[in-house]
Formats: structure tokens, C-alpha cells, sequence
């Protein structure tokens, strides 16, 4: 689940994380009640779940009550890398000395966590990475072992943190680690984490992604959930218990896993196509989960194709072509498929699926194949 930054620096904060204090509204009288109770000068910041919000315009100082309700009328309703802003945060504007980046996530290629520290804060970390790659410091973190304040002392050097900063910075990587593991995240990040004017460390913008795995262990979750935006086909996703996120392709893609969706959507890429959806059917794929899942992308006017990608492991693939075929019984599809079936009993799924195909339902042996034949329908429009 991915966090507004509102919901990160509330999720910060529980970890003793120094943030700025605000007020979340959603109309622009709200915002200049709220610009004057922070006080002047203040930020308006819009509130979406994608990076990029200062090029896009959607972060903006204010001096007083008139321009904070000009800006945040220009803010709200702002279209932000295909997110509609509905709502903005107003905080009091920091006085910053010195712009930093810092975040952790778990780096699979070497099963151990990641921090990654930069004194080349507050642009987008993936130009520092092209342009600069010796301004950010790594380290690896066992996590059996914890991240140490040896270790934080140490990528703090070696970042090349100022001498007089490095004490607080040390201090507040802990405390973000800290919300890192005991907060089942599985990335925060902080840019800019800046040092102000007086000395101190402060968290000025929060990216937080938990793991929706973890839930259980997380009652108070369920307020950042009861918050989150969803369209009308990721509601009805979840009310269907689907792991669904709306995308703005012309692809449908349906896969039973979450590693082999989101290859799913990088082979589409790859065949020129752009993906609609990201839909995980989870370790099983019968009928019921297939039946939803076509019920959702059928309610998606953009999707001209759909690509269902099954690999079967335990669950075997002619299980799986029975719900397909199952499901095609009880949903009435306004748009041509693609079917790709591999791997436990693939042969017995494919004599199943036989049966069903037609100049709508059509099925490819290979991903690349299904990917390309799926786009290429897609493109032709003919839904």
C-alpha cells in the first residue's frame, strides 16, 4: 500500500522521526484557513501517490490567505502523471540549510536490506544516479543483524554529510529504520530529508510503501486504507478481493502471480503495447477469481485486448483452463483475448481451452507471442 505523504509523515512520526506538523483540506477557502494557521510563508503540496509533484507545479510557496487559495485552486483538480489531485497539505515552510536523500528498501538480488544516502538532495535520486553515481553512499544491512549505529555513522561519512550534520542525520536514519522494520515497510524514503536553519534534521516529504502482506499485524493500517482514492474498477477490485491496480493502457492483463503480472506488463511494454491493468490472481486461478477478474476489466472502456498469463506450478493448468473456461460461461467479454498456458499439465489445459477458441479467445505458446498478439489486437481496436 502506498502512502500519501500526509499518511507518511503521520506513519513517521509513530517512530519519533522529526516531520513538519500540517492540515489536509480539499478546497481552496480551507487551504488559505489553513496557509494563515501554519503560518506565512506556508507550502501548498499536493497530495498523490507519484513522484514528481515540484516539475509538475504541484508544490508551491505562499506568503498570504489570497495567493494560498489562488495556488491551491490551481493544484487541486492538477492532472500529475495520470493522478488527479483531490487534496492538498498546507504546512508551515521550512527554513533549510542543506537538502539530503536517504531511504531503505530490501534488495532481493543479495536477500538483505538497503540504505542508500545522498548529499545531492532534493532532485529526482534516479538523475543523481546517472549523472553522479559517487554521491550516493550504499550499505547493506543483515537483517537478522540490524542496522547498527556504527553502520549509520559510517554511510553518513561516506555520503559526505556535512561534519556538523552528522550526528542528527545518524540519529534520524536509525529512527527511520526503525519504521523501516517495525512498521513492515517495504520502502521508506525521505527527499529531501534537509537540515534547517537552527541545526536540525527533519523529514520534509515521506514516501512509504507497506507491505500489504503484513496487515494483520497492523490494525491501525486500516485508517490509511479508508483514505486511499480508488476508481471504480479498483473498488470494485477489492470488493471482489482482487490484488488489482488501475493502469492507462489499452491492454488487459490477467496473471496468477505477482512476479510473473508485473513481467507481464514489462513483455507488453517490450511488444509496443501499454498495459490498463496490474491484476494478480494469486496462487490459485479458478473460476470465481478468473470470473472477477474479466468482471473488472470489462468495466474498463480503454481495454481493447487482454492478455491472460498463466504459469502453473502447483496449481496445475488444466484446473486453471477450467476455470477459464468456466468463467467465459458466466461473463459475456466485449473484447478479444489472449490466452498463454505453461507449465504443470499444460498439455491437458490446452485440450481444454480447444474448445473454446474462437475469432475472440485465441491461444499463443510462448509470453512474448501472447504479448505481441495481444497488443497487436489491441491496436486494431476492435472491441
Amino acid at each position: 500500500m502506498d502512502l500519501f505523504e500526509y499518511q507518511g509523515k503521520d506513519f513517521f512520526a509513530r517512530y519519533g522521526v522529526p516531520t513538519s506538523t500540517g492540515v489536509l483540506v480539499r478546497d481552496p477557502d480551507a487551504a488559505a484557513e489553513a496557509a494563515g494557521s501554519v503560518g506565512f510563508p506556508a507550502v501548498i503540496k499536493a497530495q498523490v501517490q507519484v513522484g514528481g509533484r515540484g516539475k509538475a507545479g504541484g508544490v508551491k510557496l505562499v506568503r498570504d490567505a489570497d495567493e494560498a487559495r489562488e495556488v491551491a485552486r490551481a493544484i487541486l483538480g492538477m492532472d500529475i502523471k495520470g493522478h488527479i489531485v483531490h487534496k492538498v497539505w498546507v504546512e508551515h515552510a521550512s527554513d533549510i540549510a542543506k537538502e539530503y536523500y536517504v531511504s531503505f528498501t530490501l534488495d532481493r538480488g543479495v536477500k538483505q536490506y538497503l540504505c542508500l544516502l545522498s548529499s545531492e538532495g532534493g532532485v529526482e535520486i534516479e538523475e543523481v544516479a546517472k549523472t553522479n553515481p559517487g554521491a550516493i553512499a550504499r550499505v547493506h544491512i543483515d537483517p537478522l543483524e540490524g542496522f547498527t549505529e556504527d553502520q549509520a555513522a559510517r554511510i553518513v561519512s561516506e555520503a559526505s554529510i556535512d561534519e556538523a550534520s552528522r550526528a542528527g542525520v545518524t540519529r534520524v536514519l536509525l529512527q527511520l529504520y526503525q519504521a523501516f522494520v517495525e512498521g513492515d515497510a517495504d520502502l521508506v524514503e525521505v527527499n529531501p530529508l534537509i537540515i534547517k536553519t537552527d541545526g536540525n534534521v527533519h523529514a520534509l516529504d515521506a514516501k512509504v510503501t507497506l507491505d500489504d502482506s503484513a496487515s494483520y499485524r497492523h490494525p491501525e493500517w486500516e485508517s490509511y486504507r479508508q483514505d486511499m482514492e480508488l476508481d471504480g474498477r479498483e473498488a470494485l477490485a477489492r470488493s471482489k478481493g482482487l490484488n488489482y491496480i488501475g493502469l492507462d493502457g489499452t491492454v488487459g492483463i490477467i496473471a496468477n502471480g505477482a512476479g510473473l503480472a508485473m513481467a507481464t506488463l514489462d513483455v507488453v511494454s517490450q511488444a509496443g503495447g501499454r498495459a490498463a491493468n496490474f491484476l494478480d490472481l494469486g496462487g490459485g486461478a479458478g473460476a470465481d477469481a478468473m470470473a472477477n477478474a474479466l468482471e473488472v476489466i470489462n468495466t474498463d472502456e480503454k481495454v481493447e485486448a487482454v492478455f491472460v498469463n498463466i504459469f502453473g506450478g502447483i496449481t496445475r493448468c488444466d484446473e486453471v483452463a477450467k476455470g477459464i473456461q468456466e468463467a467465459l460461461g458466466r461473463v459475456e467479454i466485449s473484447f478479444p483475448m489472449v490466452i498463454r498456458l505453461d507449465g504443470t499439465n499444460a498439455k491437458e489445459g490446452h485440450a481444454i481451452l480447444e474448445g473454446l477458441l474462437s475469432d475472440k479467445i485465441r491461444v499463443e505458446k510462448t509470453m512474448v507471442g501472447a504479448a505481441k498478439a495481444a497488443v497487436e489486437l489491441a491496436k486494431k481496436g476492435e472491441r
